[in-house]
């Protein structure tokens, strides 16, 4: 464990109220870290171009995802779960300190309307070797369209702990009324056995860590039928934690004119961010079915030389997957 505390940048007592607080996403993240796990953003060769040509990458609001009811899932479950437990979280936390539960519960209704409207998201999926070559056939399908590019992104950089963006990544939980209310009262049972580590932390930070708890079940719980994507999320939450680094600007998507945040791909080593810069964090790029994938290939050599790759690590990047897929 203590390289594991190495590795993400934080204090064994942080690592032990992440595991506490959240029991979903702690041994996924720990899995990650010791597996080394590489993630993918698909998209297509536009959006690809921008985000290696001004080094960054677009968050874009929550309910612009292809889960149109995105946060209001997630929502939902944490309501019914909370409503349905009620009665075992309130003893629990005013047991560590009274009047906890009642806090919690204000607090949340209180930001509720704030995540619908201000929550920003950058979406990427685990990527497995067997996906190296050729990628992911129904990613290619759902966000391909007809120049689908993937870039395969080293992993260390979305796992480490930093507060330098004041953006954070969490793994995706894919969850019915039913697998929520499962993981929830892990939750509880891990609440009711480390309540004398809640005591020494007080009670501010209880509730703030409880409240997080919250917050990312809401924003990272999705459909079950959204589970292939395999998704890791960045959330930005501009009202709850504003960045000075992340800019905010208006910009056209499919015609649609909209807010985006932009995450510079910029280390900040004094803050414990470091990885993020291209070409370096980008390990490959695949070139999904197309038309047109040696002209694509030959564009994209050409721009990973230009933010300084040398022409024969540029060509060990690109891979052109061969799946026999018409578009």
């Amino acid at each position: 464990m203590n390289g594991l505390y190495r590795r993400l940048g934080v204090s064994e007592e942080r690592a032990r109220l992440f595991e506490v607080f959240h029991p979903f996403a702690f041994p996924r993240t720990l899995h990650a870290v010791n597996s080394r796990q590489r993630f993918v953003y698909y998209t297509d060769a536009d959006t690809a171009m921008k985000i290696i040509k001004n080094k960054e990458v677009w968050m874009r609001k929550s309910h612009s995802m292809n889960d149109y009811r995105e946060i209001e899932h997630g929502f939902d479950c944490l309501k019914n779960a909370h409503y349905k437990h009620k009665d075992r979280l309130c003893s629990l936390m005013d047991n560590i300190h009274p009047g906890l539960c009642a806090e919690l519960e204000k607090l949340l209704d209180g930001w509720m309307p704030h995540f619908r409207a201000n929550t920003y998201i950058a979406c990427v999926s685990e990527h497995n070797a067997s996906e190296d070559k050729h990628g992911r056939l129904s990613m290619w399908r759902a966000y391909g369209r007809n120049a689908g590019v993937a870039i395969v992104f080293k992993g260390d950089v979305f796992l480490v702990a930093s507060d330098a963006l004041k953006a954070y990544s969490s793994p995706v939980a894919y969850l019915d009324d039913e697998g929520f209310g499962a993981e929830y009262q892990k939750l509880l049972n891990s609440i009711e056995q480390n309540v004398d580590l809640l005591k020494s932390i007080g009670e501010t930070s209880t509730k703030n860590y409880l409240f997080n708890a919250y917050r990312y079940a809401i924003l990272c719980t999705k459909h079950l039928g959204f589970a292939e994507e395999r998704e890791w999320r960045v959330v930005y939450q501009p009202t709850f934690e504003r960045s000075a680094r992340i800019r905010m600007n208006v910009e056209s998507i499919n015609g649609i004119p909209q807010m985006v945040a932009k995450i510079p791909l910029k280390d900040v080593r004094e803050e414990n961010l470091v990885g993020l810069e291209l070409p370096g964090s980008m390990e490959r790029i695949i070139i999904g079915p197309s038309k047109f994938p040696a002209e694509i290939s030959d564009a994209f050599h050409k721009l990973i030389m230009d933010i300084g790759a040398s022409e024969q690590e540029a060509a060990r990047k690109i891979m052109v997957s061969d799946l026999p897929l018409r578009q």
